[in-house]
């Protein structure tokens, strides 16, 4: 599913309303952005427990980030 939608002067887009019918989000809600290396940009909704499980993983994640773990680990 595809579908275009116009960024405003302040950073603001309208999601369209088959996209928020497909995520089942509704004002209020949460949606999480997340950015490929390759430039492209996913979004998914989130319910409030994820977000507190991100945050609690957040600084927990950046000790297997170097170069040298990501050839290690490639693979699997």
């Amino acid at each position: 599913m595809q579908a275009v939608a116009k960024i405003t002067s302040k950073g603001q887009t309208t999601i369209p309303q088959n996209i928020r019918e497909a995520l089942h989000v509704a004002p209020g809600d949460l949606i999480s952005w997340e950015l490929g290396p390759d430039g492209t940009g996913t979004v998914r909704r989130i319910q409030p427990l994820d977000l507190e499980y991100l945050r609690a993983l957040e600084g927990t994640l950046t000790e297997w980030a170097s170069d040298a773990d990501e050839d290690a680990y490639r693979e699997l």
